[in-house]
């Protein structure tokens, strides 16, 4: 008896897990536009400002971090979506997310505010997370279960 009372919980705990998941591909779908709006409008914003139609490499910087604050989104709605459609978190596109993520950081980092350390540190990330992707992409398929 017990034993069927913890599979029906199971169930049940696994369809509002699936829901949840939906429900959260649901809200990234509007953060996605609200950021590709958010993208267009700054886009606009700093052409309009004087110097008209020329944009400095602060501009640009900043434009760069929101396009890439988007694509992040947009990756972790694919992690998502996958996670729906395989019911498995597939490693590789998680490490990309990642890999992205920190790509974003370093393009709009301001190194004159700064500290070594800070710049040491997303160094050593950027390394580990490139290595861990290298690494993940050198197993063999079958010996692995996300990919």
């Amino acid at each position: 008896m017990q034993i069927d009372n913890e599979d029906t919980l199971s169930k049940k705990l696994e369809i509002i897990i699936h829901w949840s998941v939906r429900t959260l591909s649901i809200l990234m779908v509007f953060v996605i536009v609200m950021g590709v709006l958010d993208v267009g409008w700054t886009l606009y914003q700093r052409i309009i400002t004087p110097p008209i139609y020329i944009l400095t490499i602060n501009d640009m910087l900043a434009t760069f971090g929101a396009f890439m604050a988007v694509l992040i989104a947009i990756e972790i709605f694919i992690n998502i979506t996958i996670y729906l459609r395989d019911n498995v978190i597939h490693v590789k596109i998680v490490m990309a997310t990642a890999l992205m993520a920190i790509s974003r950081k370093v393009i709009i980092i301001d190194l004159e505010q700064i500290d070594v350390m800070y710049v040491f540190a997303i160094g050593c990330v950027v390394l580990a997370m490139s290595i861990g992707y290298w690494l993940i992409h050198q197993l063999p398929r079958k010996n692995h279960i996300e990919e």
